[in-house]
């Protein structure tokens, strides 16, 4: 079986058959890991998360693969249970008239008995911390909560990698810190889970254990962190902005001050939790 969830070779992409939107990408994710794909508009990764999901067909001579397994677009006509996705726009997700029901489309899809799919329902609501809106309308909750229970529905058929298409693009700052809280916590509870993020907040990266930027249809960096965000120029030039901890890190360093990584986040998330 192969290490990598995902790997993607020689990824080239085109709307229109003249400009690549896409030009020559390849990467590898390894199973278990939290990687996110960062970049500005037309830097080429929402091209790619689409390509990824399945929602545009991949072209002769590219190769996606999940789990040693080459995606293609008949493999997509039937199901996909290594890949659960979480799209930009919680509202257009919602498709029952409770949170109960929302979470029960997919696996209603699938078959599951009803005595299991109730048992489901309940353990992946709890993971997201909904079970007691499991009877609400999705009217009544916040962005934040929507996606929560979009991310329930995603995990309750088990997928091996979540991917976030911009799945926080458009919450408050309280909604992104709840997106943020559910991550970290899968991450202690399926350690096993492969988790894709593609955003264009740098902050949101500061949990990943890799960071690919993006840029002009192209890879321009790729690490941990902390290699990342020491490349300040070149996330400048293209328009992306430090983290906020780091850009206090290099303040203090020009005053003489070093301080850890580690001891700064720990410091930042006490005074604004």
């Amino acid at each position: 079986m192969s290490k990598f969830a995902l790997e993607v070779s020689n990824l080239r992409y085109s709307y229109d058959r003249n400009v690549e939107v896409l030009n020559d990408v390849s990467f590898n994710v390894k199973a278990g890991t939290y990687v996110s794909v960062i970049g500005h508009n037309g830097s080429g990764k929402s091209t790619l998360a689409k390509l990824i999901a399945g929602i545009l067909d991949i072209r002769k001579g590219s190769t996606i693969k999940v789990f040693g397994e080459s995606l293609t677009s008949a493999s997509f006509e039937n199901e996909r249970p290594d890949i659960g996705i979480v799209f930009q726009n919680p509202d257009n997700q919602f498709i029952g008239a409770t949170v109960r029901d929302d979470i029960a489309f997919g696996l209603e899809n699938k078959r599951v008995p009803q005595q299991d799919m109730d048992a489901l329902i309940e353990e992946y609501a709890k993971k997201v911390g909904m079970s007691e809106f499991l009877d609400k309308e999705p009217v009544n909750l916040s962005g934040g909560q929507k996606q929560r229970v979009a991310i329930a529905g995603v995990l309750a058929m088990k997928p091996r990698i979540l991917l976030l298409d911009e799945a926080t693009a458009m919450l408050d700052p309280r909604g992104k810190r709840e997106i943020k809280d559910i991550i970290l916590e899968l991450r202690k509870e399926v350690p096993d889970l492969t988790i894709i993020s593609i955003t264009h907040d740098i902050e949101e990266t500061l949990n990943s254990d890799e960071i690919i930027v993006m840029n002009g249809g192209k890879i321009v960096l790729q690490g941990p962190p902390d290699k990342i965000y020491k490349n300040h120029e070149i996330l400048t030039s293209i328009r992306l902005d430090l983290p906020f901890i780091f850009k206090i890190k290099l303040e203090l360093a020009a005053q003489g001050i070093e301080v850890k990584s580690n001891d700064l986040t720990s410091l930042v998330e006490e005074l604004w939790p």
